[in-house]
């Protein structure tokens, strides 16, 4: 029997064949419901596991904190899992550690960013960073951490809102030569400055892309063609389940009961089905 690649194989090999779109997940249930549509990967998203916990994305959760959704959402999904390492939640030595446990954990890729600490989401304003001497060092020794060469160090910076275009570039570029294996340059604002990016940045690039954000959607085709590999969208199903619980909380509220909305709800067999209640109720009686 030959034996299942390894998940960060798998990513690249996916990557290798064509660009990769990774939703967000933030939980086990999120997670599963993306591995069911059919996508490759999935992203385990630091902003979206921060507001599940009901905080905002601004670096309050621990990384235990973050880990424990991370590894349900490894264990659920079984794609390949592209996590958001924050800034690797301290200096070096935390990147060091962080690295190992998300490795553990069986994450294919993940990305560190150039944020001073405590972050914010990349799309808020007043974000601060650290030097780039700093960013390169952590983006050294998370490469040199990992005893799998297929996991992927992913290089974020938030730059364009701190230092302008030009000098998110500049990082992007040192840290590659650090040794990441993917750039991801945060928040572009115009397609222009989208283009550029794929155009003036060598190897691998990921893009994040969420409606309502400061960086315009770009159909994915195009994304491909300019050079883009990997697709993040990470708030969009939480958004939708906001809106949904929102929408079911109301008419709880106005009729005692969600029955007004039974054609938007899914059905007890269907959610039964997704969590696999009838193969591990089987596990008992074997």
């Amino acid at each position: 029997m030959t034996a299942s690649p390894k998940s960060s194989t798998l990513l690249r090999q996916r990557l290798a064949e064509d660009i990769v779109v990774a939703p967000g997940a933030y939980d086990g249930m999120s997670a599963r419901l993306v591995a069911a549509a059919g996508f490759p990967a999935v992203y385990a998203s630091g902003g979206a596991i921060a507001r599940a916990a009901g905080y905002p994305d601004i670096g309050l959760l621990s990384f235990t904190e973050v880990m424990d959704r991370v590894e349900k959402i490894v264990d659920a999904s079984g794609l390949p899992v592209v996590a958001d390492a924050d800034t690797g939640f301290g200096g070096s030595a935390n990147v060091e550690r962080t690295v190992r446990i998300m490795e553990r954990a069986g994450v294919a890729a993940f990305h560190i960013e150039d944020q001073s600490f405590p972050k914010r989401c990349g799309h808020l304003d007043d974000k601060s960073l650290i030097d780039a001497d700093e960013m390169c060092r952590k983006v050294h020794i998370a490469r040199q951490t990992l005893s799998d060469p297929d996991a992927l160090v992913i290089a974020r910076t938030d730059a364009i809102a701190v230092e302008g275009f030009d000098a998110a570039l500049a990082r992007a570029e040192r840290y590659l030569k650090a040794g990441a294996d993917m750039l991801f340059v945060e928040a572009p604002e115009t397609p222009e400055q989208i283009r550029a990016i794929a155009e003036r940045l060598p190897g691998l690039k990921l893009i994040n892309m969420f409606y309502g954000g400061k960086t315009p959607l770009v159909p994915l085709p195009d994304l491909a063609a300019m050079g883009y590999r990997l697709v993040i969208i990470p708030s969009d199903l939480q958004r939708a389940a906001i809106h949904a619980m929102q929408a079911t909380l109301a008419a709880i509220r106005q009729t005692g009961d969600s029955s007004a909305l039974a054609d938007r709800l899914t059905s007890f067999k269907e959610r039964e089905e997704i969590v696999q209640t009838r193969r591990y109720l089987a596990l008992d009686t074997q």
